[in-house]
């Protein structure tokens, strides 16, 4: 029997955490073709989506900033700010702290558009089943956040 509180021996713990891996990478593949297919109806790509949820949650950034919190490149964020603005999602402005790297902000048309997507993402999570509890959710969110920080000596760029 396993002891639940007992941290795992380092072999262990490495093969239970690819295991985990192997799930965040099934999981995140779905949740792509969900995004690109059900929840934006075809309309918005996974990182245009991405940068809306960004702007929608933490107000205008500069391409930078956004490469940063999502730990891709800027020029892969510079093309996906490109795509959300030929589109009309999103908007430059001038930025009062740094003359040449611009804010980017969601127009009216792409925060209306982030809010349907996160509603019907909200409405598609509630359904989630297994009777999971806040310690579960908390435990996950640890796992991943230690996995991430395990990585953060790899360049984004």
């Amino acid at each position: 029997m396993t002891d639940h509180g007992t941290p795992l021996p380092p072999d262990e713990l490495g093969h239970r955490l690819t295991a985990v891996y192997d799930l965040v990478g099934t999981l995140y593949r779905r949740a792509q073709r969900s995004v690109e297919q059900e929840l934006t109806g075809g309309e918005l790509s996974l990182g245009v989506r991405a940068v809306l949820t960004l702007l929608h949650r933490n107000g205008p950034m500069t391409v930078p900033q956004m490469g940063r919190a999502q730990a891709i490149s800027r020029q892969f964020v510079q093309r996906m700010v490109n795509d959300a603005a030929a589109a009309g999602l999103v908007e430059s402005v001038p930025n009062p702290a740094h003359r040449r790297s611009s804010l980017i902000r969601p127009t009216e048309r792409g925060t209306a558009a982030i809010t349907e997507v996160l509603d019907r993402e909200h409405r598609l999570l509630r359904e989630t089943g297994g009777g999971l509890t806040d310690a579960d959710v908390t435990a996950c969110l640890r796992v991943l956040g230690e996995l991430l920080t395990a990585l953060d000596h790899i360049a984004d760029d």
